[in-house]
């Protein structure tokens, strides 16, 4: 019967022990709307049938959500997310360093087969548009967190069970621009009540 490792998880350093808080801009309807923030609304409003025409699904429906205005969760595909190169790149960059951390407590402890607990803590991956242009629009980066169990057996053979949580807080940063477009502008309808900003979710199961 193999032993239970009571020590700190493996993986957390360089973590965030929370996600990401969202960022300053003013609070829900905090500011009056102006005749131009109805344009920007315009503007907003057309995007999500265009971008479904170019087949952006994933960037439409974000959009759509920030209009509606009701500030709920939106969940996503996170077994989606986890295929696109940049965020498996990030994830597995984890699990060696896991495979590898485990393999050195287990050389060190009494031998025999042992179980480690392992938390990378908060991360994130950039999405560029080169790695997929919906994604891209429809989050530019993704924070997660791993959680799992490392288990080494007798003979040194290393099995990794892992939960991959996402979360996200989805907002036009004040002051941010992207490929020349200011943010501004776009933040205004959360801070004038026209659309609400909201918190990404998502969850992914893995064994390596």
């Amino acid at each position: 019967m193999g032993q239970t490792d009571l020590s700190p998880p493996l993986g957390r350093h360089g973590g965030w022990a929370e996600a990401e808080p969202p960022c300053d801009n003013a609070a829900y309807a905090e500011l009056p709307a102006r005749p131009y923030d109805f344009l920007t609304l315009a503007v907003c409003r057309a995007l999500p049938p265009l971008w479904s025409l170019l087949g952006l699904r994933r960037a439409a429906g974000m959009m759509r959500h920030y209009l509606r205005g009701t500030g709920s969760p939106c969940r996503v595909d996170a077994e989606a997310l986890l295929a696109l190169p940049a965020v498996r790149a990030a994830v597995d960059a984890q699990l060696a360093g896991w495979r590898a951390e485990a393999l050195e407590r287990w050389r060190a402890g009494p031998g025999g087969a042992a179980a480690y607990p392992a938390d990378s803590g908060w991360r994130d991956a950039l999405i560029t548009r080169r790695v997929h242009p919906d994604w891209w629009l429809a989050l530019r980066c993704v924070e997660f967190r791993l959680t799992g169990t490392v288990r080494v057996a007798e003979d040194g053979r290393v099995a990794i069970d892992y939960r991959v949580a996402v979360e996200k807080a989805w907002n036009f940063d004040r002051g941010g621009s992207e490929c020349g477009v200011p943010f501004t502008p776009f933040a205004r309808l959360h801070e004038t009540g026209l659309a609400r900003e909201f918190t990404v979710t998502g969850e992914a199961f893995g064994h390596a």
